[in-house]
């Protein structure tokens, strides 16, 4: 290997190891092969495959910690991380670059690729997953951007693939999660021009949320596609309180009467309104918050429509103190690729639900408990499905909820790559 593989006890080890949710501390592999070249990922495919659990590690924010197998192998990307502009504006990335480089590197050459918020999430796991971000109403996924992909085998391998070259594993590779059928070691990607959007950040007072939500609905499934706003949702002992927070992709004085239309629907005035225009990277910095390390559970439902009773749905959060439930809306750019075109299956659908909580290892328990009682309140409601880059073993009926109608396609790609489980996981299609 041109990388370095350490065991434990070795220097560097330790922060090797570890992942993005200090509740996953407790997985510990029995080395992490720090892969500097598509010949490093194979020779540890061929070396631990078969004999313990091999996972791939990009930005290491596996909600649950997969991507660190418990005495297994840890094939550790981040040395992997080229960003590449072509002349023709498409993008070559190593599977290993998190966002904020990805977004930096794009921005140079003043292109965008949509993508989600935080600056330490693996491009990789992302977009396997299907993309979701603040641009994909007017732009996409980040799956739908993408033209080939180079992927390590589970007999080593290695394969270009792309629409013309295995069309069923690309189709998979498009929303069917990440470690079901290789090791992803680079994407290429189309790109578009850089916009300078302006973004946003209106905050409600609490005990309004059932208004908010009432007004947001037809709002955001109205908007123009250069819009993009999402309702976060906080759980209190009391009243639940709400903002929402988005970005326009063009000036402020095009933003500012939407805005405007918003709080007509609403019938309530914010506590506070906030509004700038900036470059993409300005944008994308917006929405960063905190870039550290964060203890949390979390887990995620899929409105397939608006809800029909907002108050209801804002008292799933009634008394949940230190819960947050996030909606993204869907919609836009979406929609222009039909539902079964991607292995993502949300395409048709209203909304994202992520349910957020932080915790510590003496109240992770009960904090899961909790998450766990909200997804079941939406459960109840007719909220299904979830989004499997926000995956949790705890979510009923999860195969069907992550992947729907293409749950089979995905099985039967999945034991096609790996026939003896090479990369099997607890949530894996193999295992499905």
């Amino acid at each position: 290997m041109r990388g370095d593989l350490l065991r434990p006890g070795d220097g560097g080890f330790d922060m090797a190891r570890e992942l993005f949710n200090p509740l996953t501390d407790d997985r510990v592999p029995a080395a992490v092969a720090r892969c500097a070249s598509v010949s490093d990922v194979r020779e540890a495919v061929l070396a631990a495959g078969g004999r313990v659990p091999v996972a791939a590690r990009g930005g290491g924010h596996s909600y649950v910690g997969y991507s660190a197998p418990p005495q297994g192998l840890a094939v550790d990307l981040r040395l992997m991380s080229g960003v590449e502009v072509l002349a023709d504006g498409s993008a070559v990335i190593g599977a290993g670059a998190v966002l904020g480089d990805v977004y930096r590197g794009l921005a140079q050459a003043n292109r965008c690729l949509p993508g989600g918020t935080c600056p330490t999430v693996g491009i990789a796991g992302l977009t396997l997953g299907g993309g979701i971000g603040v641009l994909q109403r007017k732009f996409g996924l980040t799956c739908d951007h993408l033209t080939a992909v180079e992927i390590v085998m589970a007999d080593g391998t290695v394969r270009t693939v792309s629409e013309t070259s295995s069309p069923d594993l690309f189709w998979a590779l498009r929303g069917g999660g990440g470690g079901n059928f290789g090791i992803v070691t680079s994407f290429v990607f189309t790109t578009d021009a850089a916009p300078a959007p302006t973004v946003f950040r209106l905050r409600f007072p609490a005990g309004r949320v059932p208004q908010v939500l009432s007004g947001w609905q037809p709002w955001i499934s109205s908007a123009p596609r250069a819009l993009w706003a999402n309702l976060n949702i906080s759980g209190s002992d009391t009243a639940p309180k709400c903002s929402v927070s988005g970005c326009y992709v063009g000036p402020g004085s095009d933003c500012a009467p939407l805005l405007d239309d918003l709080e007509r629907r609403c019938g309530v005035r914010p506590d506070s309104r906030s509004m700038q225009e900036g470059s993409y990277l300005d944008a994308m910095g917006f929405f960063s918050g905190n870039t550290g390390r964060q203890s949390f559970v979390a887990s995620s439902r899929v409105l397939g429509r608006p809800t029909d009773d907002p108050a209801a749905l804002v008292r799933t959060m009634e008394g949940r103190r230190g819960i947050a439930l996030i909606l993204d809306p869907l919609g836009g750019a979406i929609t222009d690729v039909p539902p079964g075109g991607t292995a993502f299956p949300h395409r048709t659908a209203f909304a994202t639900a992520q349910i957020y909580a932080s915790a510590t290892a003496a109240t992770e328990a009960e904090v899961t408990r909790k998450v766990g009682e909200v997804v079941a309140g939406l459960g109840a409601l007719g909220v299904g499905g979830g989004y499997v880059n926000y995956i949790d073993p705890a979510l009923p009926d999860w195969a069907a909820a992550y992947y729907g109608a293409g749950l089979e396609r995905l099985r039967s790609v999945a034991r096609a790559c790996d026939p003896h489980g090479v990369f099997a996981f607890p949530q894996g299609l193999t295992r499905a």
